[in-house]
This record gives structure tokens, C-alpha cells and sequence, in this order.
């Protein structure tokens, strides 16, 4: 073997068992990943390396739980075997969209863990929940089931409302369900449990659950980040519609609203309220720092179509082939006034006030828009249910192709997870099913339901029709299509929180962690009058606190720092205010004091100093301190030193570092063996 042979050789077997060290995860690419490798941020990406076009304004629709059974089954029944949908089939096909970028492909949704008992140790869950799979699209973060945008170690992640706000987009947030439903919720707050839908639970104010449906550190009066319905108002994104009014007659337990319901907050805190009034509703207009929330339902909006329970075999072919009829509480119907609130006037309505907003004009929007009960009416066996709700989706997708321009404007179409629903021939023994019949082309339709016990006879409530709480999400790979500036990175296999990067990239948001986290770079504190002005934390969700005497070194007030969601919830985008009056021994007239601010997720910390200085002078601002971060976060992270906390943050990066080192170190050694004739010919 010739000599240059040899070196070259040892050179490349060098540098390919460097290559493996640096980047692990290359040699197995065809394996999945593990669990813990998974739960970091963005870990569950499948095209980190494709890049996007801009686009000004992004909408993204969801139809929760419409898999590709559920859009057969009503493309089928509406539109006829060989029909179309106006606007959900439009999305992604060049030949009908008319956008020059435009992509189709399927995403992976699998989650982190059953349940918050998962928390801190995850575990790959192949079937998400609507929590999960929303947290995953929101922030890039795999979690466990029911986390609403925190990460499987309950750490709040920042989602894709948040950072819009922080680069100065206008922002929307649009349902069918409850605005504190898992959708909607992963863009307005941040839950260990996805129930905490207000200080009182998940209740209408008249009794208090929260202990059954919150994790008790995250409410307010203990110290914590709050509820959803509460951060929802603290994130205050310029245009939420949805249901769920009920739960806003809760009370407040702590801080500078307590004792009043979230509705009396939202109209102090500027908001324009609309409560179940449809003409309200119709009437809205943007008004400059009045961001609309407009919940027209107590709880979940009524659906388009009637219920029709699916049965057992014997009773669905006693039934015999159905139709579906429209609901009239259905808020599409036309009111006496003229004026209704389908999802398509709730996206139409939507777009008219993001638009008109100013920050739209010179930034652009954000808008999420969800069909909600598609999967509602899934799990309650309920085909013409779900067709309507599938109906409603792609009638608001038609709705927003008249409004905006596709050269600018992306629009994603997906789910959150599958469903249970099948096409089947004939209606089967072991599961429950219902027969239609297309007013279209006639076909008969028959859909069968069987992820729930079936009861033992068939005489059993036909309003139901099922045992065990209803029917199941399913595990397999979703649609996703997408039209505009960007649209082609939804091609062939991609994952969940692959649409969060799609998202952030085409808007020029901070994705990735270092790019968040320098986002409250600038953060800035100030005092007067015993309340602290805090601004500039745009890379965080939570703030932690310290009062301290200056002189004796006394601490005064601190923030609970028990658990992630313990401490201040940043109001996104604006002023965050902590009030000190009140505080036992705190006079800003007779002594001088150092506030401590640490945002929890980007590690900032800022300390500034206030009251009586040696000219009299009180609420004297000094230059904010930043903190050591990589020291801070590695404190947060319960780690103990400054090489174990680099090591836990980036430890695989590390040592592929000292590896690509080491190795090169050896290819040089063999080199000046070479040259040193050390190489004999054999």
C-alpha cells in the first residue's frame, strides 16, 4: 500500500469517527431518537436544515381530530366521492390555490407521555392528545399529554403568539371551543394541566374544583403564573373569539384584581368584551390598544349539523341509510338582525381586525384559526356532527382565500391528532356504525366507530351508543398543505413541531433557544410609587423576583421560585407590574432598596436600585445589571456548577467538540508520522 494511501485512509476513518461524536444522532438517522433526546427544543424536527421564504401575515387553520378518515367521510357526503372542498382541498394544489409556493405532505404527532404523572421522565406516547400536539406546533417542543406549551419537564416554553408579539406582529387566536380548550390555550398560556381553565377550576365562578383541575403552585394567590383564562389576559393577543364565557364569571384570589371576574378585569385591563351576543359580535371594529375578546357561547359553540349517534349493527341497519340536518342553534343560522357567527364569520371578522390594526400594516399577523368540534363529535360517535364541523373549517378557509393575497400571505391547513372514524363496507359486528346517504351523488356511506366498548345488547342508549367515555384519538401521520410564501417546507414526511419552524421562519421569528433568549437582552426595571414597571423580557414567560434593603441586605419580598410555574407571568410585549406597597418594613422615602429581576427562560437578570439616594431624591433608576445567564440558568436547572450546567444544556455538543479535537489531533499525528517515515510498504 502506497503511503498517501495510508494517510488518506487514517485521515477519513479519523474524521468519520469525529464526525459520528460531534453530531450522534447522524450515524442512527434512520433511527428515531430517544425519549430525553426528544423532549429538548425543536429535538423532534425532521427538516431542521430547510429553510423557508418569507411571508408577511401567516393563518393557520386546524381541524382537531380530522384525520384523513374524517375528511373522506365528509368530502364523501357533502361534496360526493369524486367532489372537492372550496377551500380545504384548494390548499396546497398549484392547480387551484393559484399561490406560486404550494406543499402537501404528512406529520408525525406522537407525544411525550400519557399524563402529567410523565412529567420529568419522558416517555414516547405514540397517540397525542389535542394538548400535546398544540404545545408541539406552538413552542417546537415535544411534551407529554395534557401540558398546554410547557415542556416534559413543566418548563414553559415560549409559544408562537408570544414571540409574534415580541417582533411587533398583530395577533389572533380563533375557536369553535372554548377559548381555553388545548388549541386555542397553547398560544395565550403555559399549564402544567391542560383542566386550569380558571382561578376556580374549571367551574362557571359558583364553586371551586381548582385543586382537582390545576396544579396548586401555578395559581395566583400561591405564588404561581396563574390560570389560562387569566395568562390569556396577561398574553393579550389583539383578537381572541371563541366560547367558554362561563368560566370568565370567576373570581380573582390574588394581585391587583382579586375579588373581581375575569370579565370585570378584561374591560379595566382595555379589552373590548363581547358575551354570547352575535350582533355584538358583528359590530366589532378595531380600536387602538383595545384588543377584542369575544367568547359567544358559555361553553363550546353548537354545531352545524344534529346529532346522529351511531348504533350497533343490528339497530344501525334497522335505522337504515340517514341524512343530516342542520342544527337551529347553530350560531351560522342567520339571527332576526341579519347577522351570525359561523367559524367563517368568526375568520372573516377575525382578518378585518388584524388588518385594520397598524402593527398588521408595518409587521404583518399571526392567525390560528381551529375547527374544534370535529374531534368533539368524534369522540361522541357523531358522523354528521363531525361533517358539519369539517363543513364549517373548510367554509372559513374559503373565507380567508378572498381576503388575503398568497403572494404574502401563508396559509397551513393540518390537525392535531387522527380520529376514530372508518369507511367501511358493510356495518360491523364489533363496532359501532351509521349508515348516510350523500345528497350529492346518492352514494351510501357507511362510517364505523371502534375504539370504545360496544354495549352488550342493542338495547342500549341510542342517544350514546357507546361504553367507556367515548371513542379514541389514533396514532398515524396527519395531512398538512400549505399555500403561499414558504409553503413547500410542509413536503413529504415531516413532524408536528416542524410547523412551529415553518412558522417562526416565514415570519422571521426567534425559534431557535439562544435567538429567544436574546430577546430580553433589553429588558429594563423601574420604580415609582412601590411598583416595579418591568419591560423588555420578550425572551421569557416567567419572572422571578428578589426586594432587598441595599444597607442591611435585608430581603423584603421575593417571588415564589417552588416550581417552573411558580413566579410573575410576563405580560407579553408590554409593561409587567409588581406592586410592593404593602410589603412588611418597605419605605422608599426613608431608605434606598435593589430590585432583582430574573427572567426564567432566557436566564436575564436585571438589578436596579430605588428610593432615598444622598440627595433626597427618590425612585432614582441606576443602569440595569445583566446577570451571568449560563450561571442563572444552570441554578434553574438544579444543576451544581458552572461545567455540569454546560454539560446538561449542551453536553452532546460538547463532546463532539472535544472529539473533533481529538481526532484531528490524531489525523496530525499520523501526518507527521508519514513525514517521519514511520509507514513501512508492506
Amino acid at each position: 500500500m502506497k503511503r498517501h494511501a495510508i494517510i488518506t485512509g487514517a485521515v477519513a476513518a479519523v474524521t468519520a469517527i469525529a464526525t459520528a461524536a460531534a453530531l450522534p444522532t447522524l450515524a442512527l438517522a434512520q433511527d428515531g431518537k430517544s425519549a430525553e433526546q426528544l423532549a429538548q427544543h425543536g429535538a423532534a424536527q425532521r427538516i431542521a436544515t430547510v429553510g423557508a421564504a418569507n411571508a408577511k401575515n401567516v393563518i393557520l387553520f386546524i381541524g382537531d381530530g380530522m384525520g384523513d378518515s374524517e375528511i373522506t367521510v365528509a368530502r364523501d357526503y357533502l361534496k360526493g366521492a369524486n367532489g372537492s372542498f372550496d377551500g380545504l382541498d384548494k390548499i396546497g394544489q398549484p392547480n387551484l390555490s393559484g399561490a406560486k409556493e404550494n406543499g402537501t405532505g404528512q406529520y408525525t404527532t406522537f407525544s411525550l407521555g400519557g399524563s402529567s404523572k410523565d412529567a420529568g421522565k419522558p416517555v414516547v406516547t405514540p397517540v397525542t392528545d389535542s394538548a400535546a400536539s398544540g404545545s408541539g406546533w406552538a413552542t417546537g417542543t415535544k411534551t407529554y399529554n395534557n401540558a398546554v406549551s410547557v415542556d416534559s419537564s413543566q418548563n414553559p416554553q415560549l409559544n408562537l403568539i408570544e414571540l409574534a408579539k415580541a417582533k411587533g406582529l398583530a395577533t389572533g387566536n380563533v375557536t369553535t371551543a372554548e377559548i381555553q380548550d388545548a388549541t386555542p390555550a397553547v398560544l395565550e398560556s403555559h399549564s402544567t394541566q391542560r383542566s386550569c381553565y380558571g382561578p376556580q377550576g374549571k367551574t362557571d365562578g359558583s364553586s371551586d374544583n381548582s385543586a382537582k383541575n390545576c396544579d396548586v403552585a401555578q395559581l395566583k394567590q400561591n405564588g404561581g403564573i396563574g390560570s389560562i383564562s387569566e395568562q390569556l389576559l396577561d398574553t393579550r393577543a389583539d383578537v381572541t373569539i371563541g366560547g367558554g364565557s362561563k368560566y370568565f364569571n370567576q373570581t380573582a384570589q390574588a394581585g391587583e384584581y382579586a375579588g373581581k371576574t375575569l370579565w370585570e378585569q378584561a374591560k379595566e385591563r382595555g379589552f373590548q368584551t363581547v358575551e354570547n351576543d352575535v350582533d355584538a359580535f358583528s359590530a366589532l371594529a378595531y380600536k387602538e390598544n383595545q384588543p377584542v375578546l369575544a367568547l359567544l357561547g358559555s361553553g363550546n359553540l353548537p354545531t352545524q349539523f344534529n346529532n346522529t349517534p351511531a348504533l350497533t349493527q343490528k339497530l344501525t341497519e334497522q335505522r337504515g341509510a340517514i341524512q343530516c340536518s342542520t342544527n337551529p342553534s347553530w350560531l351560522g343560522n342567520k339571527n332576526a338582525s341579519g347577522n351570525s357567527a359561523s367559524l367563517a364569520d368568526m375568520t372573516d371578522k377575525a382578518i378585518d381586525l388584524l388588518r385594520a390594526n397598524p402593527k398588521s400594516s408595518s409587521k404583518g399577523f399571526f392567525l390560528q384559526v381551529e375547527g374544534a368540534s370535529i374531534d368533539k363529535q368524534d369522540h361522541a360517535a357523531n358522523a354528521c356532527g363531525q361533517i358539519g364541523e369539517t363543513d364549517d373549517l373548510d367554509k372559513a378557509i374559503s373565507a380567508a382565500l378572498k381576503k388575503v393575497d398568497l403572494s404574502n400571505t401563508l396559509i397551513i391547513v393540518t390537525a392535531d391528532h387522527a380520529h376514530t372514524s372508518q369507511i367501511v363496507s358493510e356495518p360491523p359486528a364489533y363496532a359501532l356504525s351509521t349508515i348516510l346517504k350523500s345528497p350529492v351523488d346518492g352514494a351510501q356511506i357507511v362510517v364505523s366507530y371502534g375504539t370504545a366498548t360496544v354495549a352488550d345488547t342493542d338495547a342500549e342508549n341510542t342517544s350514546k351508543g357507546y361504553n367507556d367515555g367515548g371513542m379514541e384519538h389514533t396514532g398515524t401521520q396527519l395531512r398538512i398543505a400549505a399555500s403561499g410564501p414558504g409553503a413547500s417546507r410542509v413536503d413529504g414526511l415531516t413532524d408536528q413541531t416542524d410547523n412551529f419552524y415553518t412558522i417562526a421562519k416565514a415570519l422571521g421569528l426567534a425559534a431557535d433557544t439562544s435567538a429567544q433568549n436574546a430577546l430580553s437582552s433589553g429588558a429594563k426595571v423601574s420604580v415609582k410609587d412601590g411598583v416595579a414597571q418591568v419591560t423588555g423580557f420578550d425572551g421569557d414567560a416567567v419572572l422571578g423576583y428578589q426586594l432587598q434593603d441595599t444597607e442591611t441586605g435585608t430581603v423584603l419580598a421575593s417571588s415564589n421560585n417552588d416550581t417552573a410555574v411558580s413566579g410573575v407571568r410576563v405580560v407579553t410585549g408590554d409593561t409587567t407590574t409588581i406592586d410592593f406597597n404593602g410589603v412588611k418594613g418597605f419605605d422608599p422615602s426613608t431608605s434606598t432598596y435593589t430590585l432583582t429581576v430574573t427572567g426564567k427562560q432566557s436566564g436575564t437578570k436585571v438589578a436596579t436600585e430605588f428610593g432615598l439616594t444622598s440627595n433626597g431624591a427618590s425612585n432614582v433608576v441606576v443602569a440595569p445589571k445583566t446577570g451571568d445567564k449560563a450561571a442563572d440558568n444552570a441554578k434553574q436547572a438544579g444543576l451544581g456548577g458552572a461545567l455540569v450546567g454546560a454539560l446538561g444544556k449542551t453536553g452532546t455538543r460538547i463532546l463532539g467538540t472535544v472529539m473533533v479535537a481529538l481526532a484531528l489531533a490524531v489525523a496530525g499525528g499520523l501526518l507527521a508520522a508519514w513525514r517521519r517515515g514511520l509507514f513501512v510498504r508492506k
